[in-house]
């Protein structure tokens, strides 16, 4: 099949790449001159385990090419994939203007009928916008379907190649078979192919990524109890996931979640509840709780050393917010840097991926170390904000000899208790016992 897709953002760059490797004709066209040269040149713009050897091999058989010009790529398109940012404005209802002005741009182009895919994250009643936009625009025949992503950054291509549904929103019976036909390569395990009404399928995408965004601030926030009772976290997250009504993802605590979708998604849909005049008060405390949560390791330090840290220097380790990405939207890192600078501290860091973004965003406010190790030098205290695999089994010898004091901060639960106790550090993590000097 012939593809177009809008947008190489992470989302539409991977979409692309992997609807290329089953075999289809893809385009994508974007409006950045300077990264299409860069992806033209074979060079992959975002850090995505997997994702470089599809798209060197897809560029190589001639199924993957870039252009900035759209016309190119709708012209002989049967699909046109709409993979555009909708980011949150002040009020957090997403932005539409992206994917408004896109569908306007195409259905000045198209000659022939097409099938337009919303991919991006939208908010209901945007496939009805979409619609809108082509009647007024053209008489050609279109088909609007909503088919939202369900990419887990560090893990996308294997979510693409291999996912557990693939949920379309239409009614029209030309788009399901063409649809079917495409996804087919995708579901040959028998993991379903969900049809439903594009209103369905839009509030499908939110109320997933917002549902997740709950179970992971109510184990925050029972990881908080468990500080105060006397508890141990790690035996209460066993005990409840064993459960199968509950399960066993994302119940490990932490210092919040991060990233791009949850924060904007579970936002998004609170706006869309107060349009309707609904009170979605369960996703305003996880919002509220979340915020706190990211900082939650400051106000550690902060009692450690009695509400004055001016002048202390920390090691923190992670800066992404998730591991096997270099994604820092949102990441609770960049708020607890932003913390202990404010309180009078230096900060010097290190993330395998994310520390180029972090300059991009905040400069020299903080140190950037070559390595996990060269952060600890001078430094009073470690901090750990991402549970990067590398972090898992450090050289406990290596840092004793670098670190001025055996204290550390762990957002993770890296580490086993009786082997810090071991080991003689002060050790303050999320939900647990806390280990003292």
């Amino acid at each position: 099949m012939k593809i177009a897709v809008i947008g190489t953002g992470y989302v539409g760059l991977v979409t692309g790449t992997c609807l290329a490797e089953t075999g289809n004709d893809v385009i994508c066209v974007d409006i950045n001159e300077a990264k299409v040269k860069q992806m033209q040149a074979g060079e992959v713009p975002i850090y995505e385990p997997g994702l470089d050897l599809l798209f060197h091999r897809n560029i190589e058989e001639e199924r993957l090419t870039f252009t900035t010009n759209l016309a190119d790529a709708v012209k002989d398109a049967q699909i046109i994939f709409m993979a555009l940012p909708t980011p949150p404005g002040g009020d957090g209802a997403a932005d539409l203007s992206y994917i408004l002005g896109a569908a306007k741009d195409i259905s000045k182009l198209i000659t022939e009928y097409k099938v337009i895919v919303n991919k991006s994250t939208v908010p209901v009643g945007t496939a009805d916008k979409v619609k809108a936009v082509f009647a007024e625009n053209t008489s050609i025949e279109v088909d609007v379907v909503s088919n939202p992503e369900f990419l887990r950054e560090g893990v996308a291509v294997d979510d693409f190649m291999k996912p557990d549904r693939v949920v379309l929103g239409t009614k029209s019976e030309k788009a399901k078979k063409l649809m079917t036909e495409l996804y087919g390569p995708y579901v040959r395990q028998g993991n379903p192919i969900l049809f439903m009404d594009e209103r369905s399928s839009e509030l499908t995408k939110y109320a997933a990524n917002s549902f997740l965004a709950t179970k992971i601030t109510f184990m925050n926030e029972v990881a908080n109890l468990c500080e105060l009772v006397g508890a141990d976290v790690d035996a209460v997250r066993r005990g409840i996931g064993s459960d199968d009504r509950i399960g066993k993802r994302f119940l490990f605590p932490g210092v919040g979640y991060g990233g791009s979708c949850f924060p904007k998604d579970v936002q998004a849909l609170v706006k869309s509840s107060d349009d309707y005049a609904y009170d979605f008060q369960i996703l305003k405390s996880v919002m509220e709780v979340n915020e706190r949560q990211k900082t939650i390791l400051v106000d550690k330090v902060l009692k450690y050393y009695k509400g004055n840290i001016t002048g202390k220097h920390f090691a923190l380790w992670g800066l992404a917010f998730k591991p096997e990405t270099d994604d820092i939207r949102e990441a609770p890192s960049l708020y607890i840097i932003d913390a202990l600078v404010k309180n009078g501290a230096s900060v010097t860091v290190f993330d395998p991926e994310a520390m180029a973004n972090v300059k991009n965003i905040i400069g020299d406010q903080v140190n950037y170390a070559k390595n996990q190790y060269e952060a600890l030098e001078n430094a009073d205290a470690l901090l750990i904000a991402t549970e990067w695999s590398v972090f898992r089994n450090p050289d406990f010898e290596k840092i004793d000899s670098t670190l001025k004091n055996k204290v550390v901060f762990d957002g993770r639960n890296l580490y086993d208790l009786q082997k810090m106790i071991d080991l003689g550090y002060y050790y303050n993590s999320i939900g647990r016992k806390l280990l003292t000097l």
